[in-house]
């Protein structure tokens, strides 16, 4: 069964850079596209940024388009997700998430979750 942790959060300055990491055990991510989310306090669940199975797709949210970057090791069986110019209004939990095959754009699609890893952006 397919296992999702994440890590590499922690606090950063506004302007700063994190590199969160997604790591699976219990199946190969071959299989699966892998999205990023993040939730703050009191809001709604969104997506960042998701990869397909085979690297081929990438996609964004406008607000992190330019400063995000998305990859993956599948020899690893990690995810990444590269964070420049962070900003004070993007403290939250940040989660992966694995759908079979191809991204998708609702949380409700992707099947399995990590435990969140807490990115605070402040000064």
């Amino acid at each position: 069964q397919l296992q999702l942790v994440e890590s590499g959060g922690g606090l950063v300055q506004p302007g700063g850079s994190l590199i969160l990491s997604c790591a699976a055990s219990g199946s190969t991510l071959d299989d699966y596209a892998i999205g990023w989310f993040r939730q703050a306090p009191g809001k709604e669940r969104e997506g960042v940024s998701c990869i397909s199975r085979s690297v081929a797709l990438t996609n964004y949210a406008d607000a992190v388009k330019g400063r995000f970057t998305i990859s993956r090791d599948n020899a690893k069986n990690t995810v990444y997700l590269q964070m420049n110019s962070l900003k004070p209004g993007e403290t939250a939990v940040y989660y992966c998430a694995a759908a079979l095959g191809t991204c998708h754009s609702a949380p409700q699609d992707f099947g399995t979750w990590g435990q969140g890893t807490q990115v605070t952006v402040s000064s």
